[in-house]
């Protein structure tokens, strides 16, 4: 499935994403705007606001969207990425004619909401881990399409990428496990992966299972919905293997810091981008001899 499509790019990416969500939101066909007439052409400035506390992230991505329609609207940030910003305070201005305004806004405010959303709710993690030593993962639970975004919002908030893709890692599941015909049998599939120079990661569910993969030697071990107890004992059993533990499962902002604190090295957290909540983003609108 070659593409010429960088896709761990994120403005490559945000240049496609961006091509095809004007052409879903008909933004060259857009009546209303095309019905004010000479009005459309009249430079403005507006400011993008904050409606709630957030971490700043995607702003030039989310950007894009404007160089890509007529009249060349431009973004200029407010705020450096990954600064919190407060609930009132302006992300960012944009200049440029009244159609390439109103023409993408709605697509500019979609991006960059997802990313700020990603990017706070990865730096609430982040901070309540704070002092342990654990690296935030996130996971490729992620938007078909916008991988290369969320995973830049992740950065931002202070987290840990983990594998982008299928092909940057092998990761031995449960069900590879059981393809293979159990843990007993992953050797020569371990072996025809190193052989291909890819670091390997094989998923346990149980301190039996750990047992039997320890000696395996795979660069990651992924702890699957173990308890704190039993992460720390997993910790024990590892022992100074230089094993990389990951814990991972239903882990909310609750529990991450209960988790952090067994010595895992990682925890991997799929909410970050596959059910995170949009930061609350507007657009108000000025005059540009009325903005100073």
């Amino acid at each position: 499935m070659k593409n010429s499509t960088d896709w761990t790019d994120p403005s490559a990416v945000a240049e496609l994403l961006i091509k095809n969500a004007l052409a879903e939101d008909e933004a060259l066909n857009d009546v209303a705007t095309g019905a004010l007439a000479g009005c459309a052409m009249m430079p403005v400035v507006c400011r993008v606001n904050t409606r709630e506390i957030l971490v700043a992230a995607g702003i030039d991505l989310a950007g894009i969207v404007f160089s890509l329609l007529p009249g060349g609207a431009v973004v200029q940030s407010e705020v450096e990425e990954g600064s919190i910003v407060l609930p009132g305070e302006t992300l960012a201005r944009i200049h440029g004619p009244v159609s390439s305004v109103l023409r993408g806004e709605r697509v500019f405010l979609n991006i960059l909401g997802r990313l700020c959303g990603i990017a706070t709710k990865t730096a609430e993690f982040v901070r309540i881990c704070e002092g342990t030593g654990v690296e935030i993962l996130d996971t490729r639970k992620t938007t078909p399409g916008m991988r290369a975004l969320e995973k830049y919002a992740v950065r931002v908030g202070g987290g840990t990428n983990h594998r982008f893709s299928l092909a940057d890692m092998a990761m031995l599941k449960d069900n590879h496990i059981a393809a293979a015909g159990g843990i007993q049998f992953l050797k020569p599939v371990m072996d025809r992966i190193r052989s291909a120079g890819v670091p390997i990661e094989i998923e346990v569910d149980s301190l039996q299972q750990l047992q039997s993969v320890v000696p395996l030697g795979p660069q990651r071990i992924l702890l699957d919905n173990m308890t704190a107890a039993e992460l720390l004992e997993a910790v024990r059993i590892a022992g100074n293997s230089g094993i990389y533990l990951e814990a991972s499962g239903g882990i909310t902002a609750e529990t991450v810091r209960a988790v952090a604190e067994t010595g895992v090295n990682g925890i991997s957290v799929g909410m970050l981008t596959h059910s995170v909540k949009s930061s609350d983003i507007g657009l108000d609108w000025y005059h540009s001899e009325e903005f100073v």
